[in-house]
């Protein structure tokens, strides 16, 4: 079984990851609006969800027929009590996290 570190790791080094975690900051979504934005298959979208509920940083949930992710932030606190071994970082502070994701949406041309 992979490390749950590097599962998370994993799901943050994609920018369409980061940017599903920073919509999913503001509220629960149906995996159909997670996936308007996006210019890829909504089958694509799916893989971003797996793995991002892999990592334990989001959680889905069928309501009738629609399918729910909601973000899950106690991954990220698992990341960042690792981090903060380092005595470099401070703990994650979820709405710098927003901010840290949204600067990097912008710069990254995709």
């Amino acid at each position: 079984m992979e490390n749950r570190l590097d599962l998370v790791f994993a799901a943050l080094s994609d920018p369409t990851r980061r940017a599903i975690l920073t919509m999913l900051l503001e509220d629960d979504m149906a995996v159909t609006d997670v996936a308007e934005p996006f210019e890829m298959s909504l089958a694509a979208i799916s893989k971003h969800l797996t793995i991002l509920t892999r990592a334990g940083l989001i959680t889905q949930e069928k309501r009738g027929r629609v399918k729910w992710c909601k973000l899950d932030p106690s991954a990220l606190r698992e990341a960042s009590v690792w981090m903060q071994g380092f005595g470099q970082f401070e703990p994650v502070n979820l709405d710098a996290f927003e901010r840290f994701l949204e600067e990097e949406l912008r710069e990254d041309p995709n």
